[in-house]
């Protein structure tokens, strides 16, 4: 990357979680919206839920509606990013099994495929994986650390020390438990 694009780019790299976040948070929160202000809760419930053999279609419709409306919400911010992010894979992978595992991954005659729902399930693994990135709420909160800049300081301080001992800085301080 550095002959590519030399020393500019490379302090940037810790935003990439943060542009993942905050495009996959604006996808599903523009969708709960949609089942909350458009079709509304209870006839997503009877209409798409109830035909495909859901329990309690009504009461999952508003589950599906305030995971993806609040979740997408969380996301934007960077607050309880990781846990909104695996809320919203299980939401997406539920779709996918229940709607379109019949249609297959691309769109065709049959319906809408899956690589909506497996781009954004990529998004979520990255906030999973990575973390909510710079200027999150959880990192301001301190129950998050910047895993892509810190990765890069260790690669860096185990070459700059080569074969030294790292003493007791390796994770100290990355991430503090969350309440639950």
């Amino acid at each position: 990357m550095g002959v590519l694009f030399g020393e500019s780019m490379r302090g940037t790299a810790g935003y990439a979680p943060l542009v993942v976040r905050v495009l996959v948070g604006l996808i599903m929160t523009a969708h709960g919206w949609q089942k909350l202000t458009q079709v509304g809760p209870a006839n997503f419930g009877d209409q798409m839920l109830g035909p495909l053999g859901v329990p309690l279609p009504e009461v999952m419709a508003f589950v599906v509606t305030f995971v993806e409306l609040v979740g997408g919400i969380l996301l934007i911010v960077g607050l309880l990013s990781r846990l909104a992010a695996l809320l919203l894979t299980i939401d997406l992978v539920v779709a996918i099994l229940l709607v379109k595992v019949n249609v297959g991954f691309l769109s065709g005659s049959n319906g809408t495929g899956a690589e909506l729902e497996l781009a954004l399930i990529g998004g979520f693994l990255v906030i999973l994986l990575a973390g909510p990135g710079k200027l999150s709420v959880d990192q301001s909160l301190g129950y998050e650390g910047d895993l892509v800049e810190e990765g890069s300081t260790r690669t860096r301080s185990r070459r700059s020390s080569s074969g030294r001992s790292r003493g007791s800085s390796g994770r100290r301080g990355w991430r503090r438990r969350l309440p639950f």
